[in-house]
């Protein structure tokens, strides 16, 4: 423990469902870390899609996670359980976290954090750990996406999609993305994106075609499922791999299995948050291997929107839902 900790910290959260303007402020205990697991005085924390689900009543925090929204932290380390290494003591970690995020203090796995190079602003270092696990997860070892290969992302100026179209470009992909509006468009392009189709204005199943002279896409990460799931397998080419991880135009999709079958199609789909810890900690060393050297070399930073402070919390929801952010959202905590 660096210091005495206060017995009580201010949080964003709710009593019940609903809008925006249910986030509050309100005290909490502050959390005890049990065994594996520190304690982090948060600086920044992420606002991601999730939260809003989370706050709107329709994804729950698994068994055992704080009720508290959010996913992703960047702070100090000011306490740890048992059994870990103590020189996290003080160190500067940003971590994937099951919840409580929207606070002034939150657990997290010791497995599950990175460590902030001195470099790094810590609103940036909050703002990594749900995007990279979730594209590196889905795109690279879910969609099995390798050098050379064409890639179908949607929503490409959010914080998924800004950085799949980095992480892209940085392991030889070549980036389409669809966005809402030339505005958008303009912007993707400018994060590297190879392609940006203007759905509200054209087909982007069309669009794909042309772009890729009628050869399709190696993989499509989708965010949107519905009566998308069938244009986007349009888009793929044969032995393409549809990678699934958000429902944001419904759970139900209408497919043509002898297609599937024709054209040895993969579907594929992921949620990160109900994964196990292990999971988790595995996905970490795979990134801190992989991926970090990118972020410790200044070579990969996060796209960012707007910092909140904590207080404003239902305002950083507001903006997300209307849909109008460039990159990630934050929370100002500390």
């Amino acid at each position: 423990m660096t210091g005495l900790l206060p017995d009580s910290m201010k949080v964003a959260g709710f009593d019940a469902p609903g809008g925006p303007e249910v986030l509050r402020l309100a005290d909490a205990p502050v959390p005890v870390p049990g065994p594996g697991e520190v304690l982090v005085r948060v600086a920044f924390a992420g606002v991601n899609r999730p939260d809003v689900i989370q706050r709107q009543g329709f994804y729950p925090p698994p068994p055992g996670a704080s009720p508290i929204p959010g996913l992703e932290i960047a702070g100090a380390v000011v306490a740890l359980g048992e059994g870990v290494e103590p020189a996290l003591l003080g160190q500067q970690v940003c971590a994937l976290v099951s919840g409580g995020g929207y606070a002034e203090y939150c657990l997290a796995v010791a497995d599950h954090c990175l460590p902030v190079p001195v470099d790094l602003p810590l609103d940036q270092a909050a703002a990594l750990p749900e995007t990279l696990f979730t594209v590196w997860h889905n795109v690279f070892e879910r969609g099995w996406a390798k050098e050379g290969e064409t890639i179908l992302v949607h929503g490409g100026t959010s914080g998924i999609g800004s950085m799949a179209i980095m992480l892209g470009k940085l392991f030889g992909l070549t980036v389409i993305v669809t966005c809402g509006g030339a505005d958008k468009c303009a912007q993707a392009l400018k994060i590297g994106a190879d392609h940006a189709i203007d759905y509200k204005a054209q087909d982007f199943v069309t669009e794909v075609a042309r772009i890729t002279d009628g050869q399709g896409v190696h993989l499509v990460l989708d965010m949107v499922a519905g009566d998308y799931v069938m244009r986007n397998l349009k888009c793929l080419a044969d032995d393409g791999r549809h990678v699934t991880i958000a429902v944001q135009g419904g759970v139900r999709a209408e497919l043509n299995m002898a297609e599937v079958m024709r054209r040895r199609l993969c579907l594929t789909g992921s949620t990160l948050r109900p994964r196990s810890s292990q999971f988790k900690a595995l996905l970490a060393q795979e990134i801190a291997r992989m991926v970090w050297p990118l972020v410790e070399s200044g070579q990969l930073r996060p796209v960012m929107d707007r910092a909140f402070p904590l207080d404003e919390a239902s305002a950083a929801h507001a903006r997300m839902e209307a849909g109008s952010h460039i990159g990630k959202i934050v929370l100002a905590v500390g």
